[in-house]
């Protein structure tokens, strides 16, 4: 189920647009794992891009801009999305939505599609297979996972933590591979 985080309703079908430009007003909508799975699905076609993080993690807040530039290199190509895992089952998904868009507005995130986990992070973790955030998902365009950076894929492959220049080339890669 998507849900806007104001009031109206966003069904499969509509899907999540960015908010059009990296200085654009900052939408966010709510999702639950199945609907973050159509989200992703929809943009078959196109690389897609998922950043799973949360405000609470330095780290993630560290790395994150490193999606919003990516985002504006690669606007016909390549397809970001973010999704804010800060609900922890105390109030609502709601609540959070003004600190999670508060930080978007001012990195301009408005070239990303923007969601907020309306399942627990706990729950949404295990239904992600993640041991925590910053986490990285990179889809082909055949819709295949291509690479998941966390830190157990960067201590194996890497010997250290990923950053968004390991997305980045990861990226390039496949954008350059023949379709």
């Amino acid at each position: 189920m998507l849900v806007a985080a104001a009031t109206a309703w966003i069904t499969p079908a509509q899907g999540i647009a960015p908010a059009q430009g990296a200085d654009a007003a900052v939408s966010v909508a709510l999702v639950d794992h199945a609907g973050l799975m159509r989200e992703v699905a929809r943009h078959r076609g196109k690389v897609v891009v998922l950043d799973c993080w949360s405000t609470s993690c330095p780290p993630c807040v560290q790395e994150f801009p490193g999606l919003v530039r990516l985002a504006a290199a690669h606007p016909d190509d390549v397809v970001c999305l973010s999704l804010a895992l800060d609900y922890d089952g105390v109030g609502t998904p709601e609540d959070l939505v003004p600190p999670v868009r508060e930080f978007l507005e001012r990195v301009g995130a408005g070239n990303v599609i923007i969601m907020l986990a309306a399942e627990e992070a706990d729950a949404m973790y295990r239904k992600l297979d993640l041991a925590s955030v910053p986490a990285v998902c990179i889809w082909r365009a055949d819709g295949a996972l291509a690479v998941r950076y966390d830190d157990d894929h960067a201590a194996q492959s890497l010997g250290r933590p990923f950053t968004y220049d390991d997305v980045t080339a990861t990226v390039a890669g496949l954008l350059a591979a023949p379709r």
